[in-house]
């Protein structure tokens, strides 16, 4: 079972999708570290997918993301949406 202090809420975009969501990241650990030591996708539960203009398609307790179509990924803490 998961750790709930693993547990990082992240905002992944890529370039048809806001994905908003947990992945399981050590404490003190770099997401950049997490996505570059994946092997092609990474697990995000507890997921809520939207277009890009913000409309929700679907929310899911788990997706894979293939780490070649993140284009931007960040703590959901640190991001905003205007």
């Amino acid at each position: 079972m998961k750790n709930k202090e693993s547990n990082s809420q992240v905002v992944i975009m890529t370039i048809g999708y806001h994905i908003k969501g947990s992945i399981d990241l050590l404490p003190g650990a770099r997401i950049t570290d997490f996505v570059n030591d994946a092997k092609g996708f990474i697990a995000v539960t507890d997921a809520e997918v939207r277009t890009i203009e913000g409309r929700l398609i679907y929310t899911t307790p788990f997706i894979n993301v293939s780490t070649s179509h993140i284009e931007l990924i960040t703590h959901a803490n640190m991001a905003t949406r205007e």
